[in-house]
């Protein structure tokens, strides 16, 4: 990761091309995991995502600088051009890559932090920078633990998604949202970045590796799943929210160390919780 960078990046509303022995390897991978397999990563979904941080301690992910150049929302809040004291939920924390590098340029944002690895969430609390008067972090299964428990209801501004929604079952998706739906006030926002449907990640993945349609089964034990806007925008819209932007952004990634050059898909939206409620 250490030797990428990032010298071709543009939004689209379309998916990209694949080339011709893309489309075959997608074709020909049309065996699913057993139902069996399937079950058993659905429960030990939480111990692997724990056991990938045991193995990788705080030293996986870069902190990452470019939220608040990529999500304006973000850069208005570490600004201090919101009135009061902002406060923003990050869903699927990690260890603190994107929450520290953001309360370090405000010192007046209050961050609520979750994750569904305990060991995680220890790590955020072991950083130095950590202050319980400016950050709750805590551990929280977003498709069955009530986030009202932690967070008082209609409470947050801002919530980041970043590459977590895509760790969660799809047929779960939905309830994760709904739960993220009470936290946010009338007028905020959830802004979101994930995976794209023809990520290079996703068409590296070899036989028997995937899961259903568009969700893989890594080495490790831990899932991903692959958005289309389309999915997307119905998860969200199903959960209440309303779609203010939402587009794919392609990215050619240089790997200097091993001189290639790949292509990646991301999804970036965002999302905002009416003044109105909606009509069930």
């Amino acid at each position: 990761m250490s030797h990428t960078d990032y010298p071709f990046q543009a939004t689209s509303s379309g998916l990209r091309e694949l080339t011709e022995v893309e489309q075959r390897k997608l074709a020909d991978d049309k065996q699913v995991v057993s139902e069996f397999k399937q079950n058993k990563l659905e429960k030990e979904a939480q111990r692997n995502w724990d056991l990938f941080y045991k193995r990788n301690s705080v030293n996986f992910f870069k902190d990452r600088h470019w939220t608040t150049r990529e999500f304006e929302e973000l850069a208005g809040i570490t600004e201090g051009s919101t009135s009061g004291t902002p406060v923003l939920l990050e869903v699927g924390c990690g260890v603190g890559n994107a929450l520290y590098p953001l309360i370090a340029e405000s010192k007046h944002l209050y961050v609520h932090a979750c994750d569904f690895s305990p060991r995680a969430v220890q790590f955020v609390k072991d950083n130095a920078a950590y202050d319980p008067h400016r950050i709750n972090a805590f551990q929280c299964d977003l498709t069955k633990d009530d986030l009202v428990e932690h967070i008082p209801e209609r409470n947050v501004d801002v919530v980041t998604m970043l590459f977590v929604l895509s760790a969660v079952h799809p047929d779960k998706m939905i309830e994760a949202l709904q739960n993220v739906y009470k936290v946010v006030r009338p007028g905020g926002c959830v802004l979101f970045r994930d995976y794209g449907l023809y990520d290079h990640a996703m068409l590296r993945f070899a036989k028997g590796h995937k899961l259903m349609d568009n969700f893989y089964v890594r080495q490790d034990g831990t899932r991903a799943y692959y958005f289309t806007k389309e999915f997307l925008n119905q998860l969200f819209v199903s959960a209440g929210f309303k779609e203010s932007t939402n587009d794919y952004v392609l990215r050619q990634t240089v790997n200097k160390k091993e001189g290639i050059s790949v292509p990646r898909v991301f999804v970036q939206a965002k999302f905002t919780k009416s003044d109105h409620p909606p009509h069930r």
